[in-house]
């Protein structure tokens, strides 16, 4: 028995009375999908014994089986959410790039000592799995209007900060996202893995969108040098006639910022004429046809000497906040973005 005794927490042990508990704490990581993606190198659209749908097979290691085997315990004929990652970058030409199912067909194909075609008792793949892909359908428009909305163009963060704001901007959703330099950046941020390995920053993207169930990949730019990304490209990538410009800082309380929020700022008017307002709005949604880019600084805040009137007073940027408070990447990013999204589609 354990009497009654002062009880201290160090380093996850607990401790009371003379005796030692250990505590374990899980160190695992659970993907969450709910919606298994796959890229159009993994698509086998040849066979023809499932009635022209084409079919996935993943091998027992890949982690979209460990977790169909392992988390939802699926059995041969059930169905599960899927669709095809399309990357406009890439410039997709296939006619499957993009499309979702909602009812991808589980089998499972044994191997090795294991006969049953089924998860074992542990939650394990008995061996590969082969989706069937079919009732494959573009999505709906209005789903995806308010990942079209809103661009990015973000200070580099920290490298082990990066892979989880990829993610969660991937969830929310954006069109485009341009990773830049800033005077508060070390330059050896953009030496980290997430640059030298091909595919990293796509992985993360990926993982974001299966969380989200999208299937459409934000455009990555990278841009060393802010100063020549806005003189040289910002106009090509981000028209100022077409999307309203808006750089996120902290509210100084001397009141010499001027600032709006966010749903107060002034989109552009890029149609002048009345017949080219009735053929926008007989064409396209209002909503969709409003694009905001955002600029976010570093955790400090982009300099206020130079960055903040480089964006404001070359560029043609609005000053937006969040208050007084400076926040943390992630946290910032979230809210801007969510709140981006809110006023492109009030407006």
């Amino acid at each position: 028995q354990v009497q009654a005794g002062v009880f201290m927490m160090h380093n996850g042990i607990t401790r009371c009375s003379g005796i030692v508990q250990k505590r374990h704490f899980s160190r695992t990581r659970e993907l969450h999908l709910n919606r298994f993606l796959f890229d159009l190198s993994e698509i086998d659209d040849s066979d023809e014994d499932t009635n022209n749908s084409p079919t996935v097979t993943l091998p027992a290691t890949d982690y979209r089986t460990k977790h169909a085997a392992g988390i939802l315990n699926l059995q041969n004929g059930e169905t599960v959410r899927a669709g095809i990652v399309t990357d406009n970058m890439a410039n997709d030409s296939s006619d499957l790039a993009g499309l979702i199912t909602d009812t991808a067909q589980i089998t499972w194909i044994p191997e090795g000592k294991i006969k049953k075609p089924q998860p074992t008792k542990t939650g394990k793949p008995p061996g590969s799995l082969q989706l069937t892909l079919g009732n494959l359908t573009a999505p709906n428009k209005d789903d995806q209007s308010a990942s079209s909305s809103v661009s990015l163009i973000l200070a580099l963060p920290r490298p082990l900060q990066l892979g989880r704001i990829l993610t969660m901007i991937a969830q929310l959703g954006v069109d485009t996202i341009v990773l830049c330099g800033s005077k508060k950046v070390p330059k050896d941020y953009f030496g980290s893995h997430l640059f030298r390995k091909p595919g990293e920053l796509r992985r993360h993207l990926v993982e974001g969108l299966c969380q989200a169930g999208d299937v459409r990949l934000p455009n990555i730019i990278v841009a060393k040098s802010l100063k020549i990304f806005l003189e040289d490209d910002l106009e090509t990538v981000f028209p100022r006639s077409n999307v309203a410009r808006v750089i996120a800082h902290p509210f100084r309380r001397d009141g010499t910022d001027h600032f709006v929020r966010m749903r107060n700022v002034k989109f552009p008017q890029p149609f002048t004429t009345d017949e080219q307002n009735e053929e926008n709005n007989s064409e396209n949604d209002p909503a969709v046809s409003r694009q905001i880019v955002l600029a976010v600084g570093p955790e400090g805040g982009w300099d206020e000497g130079y960055e903040l009137d480089l964006f404001k007073k070359q560029h043609g940027f609005q000053q937006v906040t969040l208050g007084t408070r400076i926040l943390r990447s992630d946290v910032a990013i979230v809210s801007l973005i969510s709140l981006a999204q809110d006023a492109c589609a009030e407006n």
